[in-house]
């Protein structure tokens, strides 16, 4: 099983969770609704799936794909849950750094919920960082160097010594390489099946 894991004011209806559900059937992909701009509780929402998940397939580790925002999240879970693989697609690793050239813009979510980018949610953010990420986690990185959102070389430095790094010229935040990064993501799914007894 897949799970995605939508960036800042997006959702599980987006252009990505879509497009990873039609190209990799039939493998099932759960896209989850988080509130990815409230960092204590996009956490406690998506702890609370995990947990339920490792308690009704205890025998499933599932993959996680996570898109900027979720992947910064996907990141902090790797080291809580168990993931067969992570998969991050140009993460906002750093967002405490990010958000700061937006400090007292108003933003408003895919549900329609305003807010503002303030200090305290700036600092929120820093609990969930992962100091040291070599530690095992089975980890890739898709980046694009065109990313006008995320310097895709802070990505790349951190994970330099212990991610696989899938690197694009051009793109955008968007990500105009999906259908790449998809078929990555299926040969590992696919190999999942062919291991299961």
């Amino acid at each position: 099983m897949l799970v995605y894991i939508h960036g800042l004011n997006s959702s599980s209806r987006s252009f990505k969770a879509n497009r990873l559900r039609e190209r990799l059937a039939p493998h099932p992909v759960v896209a989850l609704d988080y509130p990815a701009h409230r960092p204590a509780d996009a956490v406690a929402v998506l702890s609370d799936f995990f947990a339920t998940f490792r308690e009704q397939h205890e025998c499933i580790e599932p993959t996680v794909v996570g898109s900027s925002m979720g992947g910064f999240y996907g990141q902090y879970l790797a080291r809580r849950f168990r993931f067969s693989h992570l998969y991050m697609i140009n993460p906002a690793l750093t967002p405490w750094n990010l958000f700061r050239e937006h400090i007292g813009e108003t933003m408003t979510t895919a549900e329609g919920e305003q807010y503002r980018v303030s200090e305290d949610l700036i600092e929120s953010t820093r609990p969930y960082g992962v100091a040291d990420p070599c530690d095992g986690t089975p980890s890739t990185l898709f980046l694009e160097r065109g990313d006008e959102v995320i310097d895709s070389r802070i990505a790349e430095r951190i994970y330099a010594a212990c991610g696989r790094l899938m690197i694009w010229e051009g793109g955008d935040h968007a990500f105009q390489h999906l259908d790449e990064a998809i078929e990555t993501i299926r040969a590992h799914l696919d190999g999942l099946d062919r291991t299961d007894p």
